[in-house]
C-alpha cells in the first residue's frame, strides 16, 4: 500500500481534538475532552486508517491507583511529520479550532 498524505478531520470533532494535541506536541492527559463518547484508542485507529496519520504507539507496564498492574499507552507523531503538517495547512487548521499553532 502506497503512503498517503495525511488529511485533517473536522476541527471540532473528537478526532480533531486528539490530532490537535498530537500536532501541538502537548501531552494528552487522559481522555477528558472526549467526554466518554469513544475511546482514545478508537480515535487513534481512525486517524491512522482513515486519515493516514503515522501515529506512533508506545505501551508500557504501569500500576493503577489501587495497586493493580496495568498498561499505559502514549501516542505521538514523529517531529518531521508535525513540521510537514504545520507547513501544509496545519497551523491554520489548529487556529480554526482555537489552538495556537507552533512556530
Amino acid at each position: 500500500m502506497a503512503n498517503k498524505t495525511p488529511t485533517f478531520p473536522g476541527a471540532r470533532t473528537g478526532r480533531g481534538q486528539v490530532l490537535a494535541v498530537l500536532l501541538s506536541n502537548r501531552d494528552q492527559s487522559g481522555a477528558e475532552p472526549l467526554q466518554g463518547r469513544v475511546s482514545l484508542a478508537a480515535i487513534v485507529k481512525a486517524l491512522k486508517r482513515k486519515y493516514h496519520w503515522p501515529i506512533e504507539t508506545h505501551s508500557f507496564p504501569a500500576n493503577t491507583q489501587d495497586g493493580r498492574a496495568s498498561w499505559a499507552t502514549v501516542y505521538s507523531l514523529p517531529e518531521k511529520v508535525i513540521e510537514t503538517a504545520l507547513d501544509s495547512g496545519g497551523r491554520e487548521w489548529l487556529e480554526s479550532r482555537g489552538v495556537p499553532g507552533r512556530r
